[in-house]
């Protein structure tokens, strides 16, 4: 025994000392003790120069709840010098869930067949099973696992498609949805319900907001008006926290309203709403309800759920992954759990990811809170400091809301959104969306840019002072988006 434990330390101690401590527990059990004693007497006869200074050092886990440094130490990868207000776009991931990814890959790794074979599904099974509680689901066959919403939005469309191709629907039967949903959903529109034969209908609402009822007036509108010219609506796809603006949606009421106006299937694309909002399915009520986890629940990229009401996966609806592999046929949550040989390390930290939230005061719930309190708070103290305004009403927005800009920095098209947004980046450091609004018909002095901002719980106030700093440093400087900008 002697002899393996100083062969294993000649050659494999240095490489070592690169992985988490819990990742050489994980793969080797039996000699942790024996390695862990062994690195440390290799580390402490390193030079002084041979150690990596700026590798932060682990904080002992505290017995309650979360720190602000164990906090710190959970995004030390972060891009230094960067104010992130953009999580909203592609999340983040803390180093113990990411140490947690690389022991689920190594174990892969390890033994692919035991892995693949014996192991993966009943994995999967347990992340099913944490986001049924999560989201009140009835029956954790109502779960199924996918890596994000884009490919939830394929299988919902994908059999209406084949609805059209069977004469369950006719031409021009349509599909309802705002003209803010998400454009790669649209393309999946368009791609699927619109080249069989459906029909789109738009539903416009006037942004800023003042309250729910501009948004559920305008839907009830719009679904009245096309029932009464005849057109039959087959599914109705809303967002529950639309992404530019960012709105939370009234979803609840507008389930109502389609179920009352006869919509066939409803799909909530909620692409933001887990670790963002109170997700519950039995008082929503939608048919099919899909979101990320990567986004505002602390997965790495890239895992996301389907839920799919009972109702629904007991009827003759064809639900399958546009991915067809071994269990085609066998139900879309195994068909989901297998789509070939590929990572599906980020499927299974659901586990660790509960265990990181639940270190917080109120765990999800109490995330949740902090991010809205804290992000409405940002938001007031930038519009008084442009003199501008909020996009919305504190209630109607979760984690992100959005911000009035200066008029003065003549925002007058997606384009000049996209220009400000990479001059921020690149010259001030600060990561924002900037979304356009076309100014309404005779409005004066309209603001035609506002700003998304997003709070999750590794942003500092100083973040947002910077963000604050850079626009009123623009006004100062007389920028405005018709200028060129010196890519040099």
């Amino acid at each position: 025994m002697a002899k393996k434990i100083i062969m294993f330390c000649r050659y494999y101690v240095p490489p070592i000392l690169l992985l988490p401590y819990q990742t050489l527990q994980f793969l080797y059990p039996k000699l942790s003790v024996q390695v862990s004693r062994a690195s440390n007497h290799h580390f402490h006869n390193l030079k002084a120069d041979e150690i990596q200074t700026h590798v932060p050092i682990e904080p002992k886990l505290s017995s309650s709840f979360i720190t602000d440094s164990e906090i710190q130490y959970e995004f030390a990868h972060h891009a230094p010098g960067v104010a992130r207000m953009n999580n909203g776009s592609f999340g983040c991931c803390p180093a113990s869930i990411i140490s947690d990814l690389h022991q689920w890959q190594l174990k892969l790794l390890r033994q692919p067949d035991h892995f693949y074979l014996n192991e993966l599904q009943n994995r999967i099974l347990e992340s099913r099973t944490i986001v049924k509680d999560l989201i009140n689901a009835e029956d954790v066959d109502e779960v199924s696992i996918v890596d994000n919403v884009s490919t939830a939005v394929a299988i919902v469309l994908q059999q209406t498609a084949w609805a059209f191709a069977e004469r369950k629907f006719n031409q021009g039967d349509a599909v309802i949805m705002f003209h803010c949903a998400y454009g790669a959903v649209k393309n999946s529109i368009k791609a699927y319900f619109l080249r069989a034969g459906g029909y789109a209908i738009e539903v416009p609402f006037k942004f800023p907001l003042n309250s729910n009822e501009e948004i559920i007036g305008e839907f009830r509108k719009a679904l009245e008006r096309e029932k009464g010219n005849g057109r039959r609506v087959r599914l109705a796809v809303i967002d529950h926290v639309t992404c530019m603006p960012s709105v939370v949606m009234p979803v609840k009421h507008l389930v109502k309203i389609c179920r009352e106006e006869g919509v066939e299937q409803v799909l909530i694309d909620a692409a933001h709403a887990v670790g963002c909002i109170d997700v519950d399915m039995q008082e929503i009520g939608a048919d099919f309800y899909t979101s990320n986890l990567y986004k505002w629940f602390f997965c790495p990229p890239a895992v996301a759920f389907l839920y799919c009401r009972k109702l629904v996966t007991n009827s003759d609806l064809q639900l399958h992954h546009p991915v067809v592999s071994h269990e085609y046929g066998n139900g879309l949550a195994k068909e989901t759990g297998w789509i070939g040989t590929r990572d599906y390390s980020p499927y299974l930290v659901l586990p660790s990811v509960m265990e990181f939230v639940n270190r917080f005061e109120g765990g999800v719930e109490g995330i949740r809170k902090m991010n809205h309190d804290a992000v409405v708070e940002m938001g007031k103290m930038l519009a008084e400091a442009w003199g501008t305004n909020l996009g919305c009403p504190p209630d109607m927005c979760a984690s992100m809301i959005m911000v009035g800009l200066p008029a003065c920095l003549g925002i007058s098209s997606d384009d000049d959104a996209i220009k400000l947004w990479a001059h921020l980046c690149k010259k001030f450091g600060v990561e924002v969306k900037i979304h356009y609004q076309a100014p309404k018909d005779a409005e004066v002095a309209p603001t035609t840019g506002y700003v998304r901002i997003c709070h999750q719980i590794y942003n500092k106030v100083d973040d947002y002072y910077r963000l604050r700093d850079a626009i009123n440093q623009l006004v100062h400087d007389g920028f405005t988006c018709a200028l060129e900008i010196n890519e040099a």
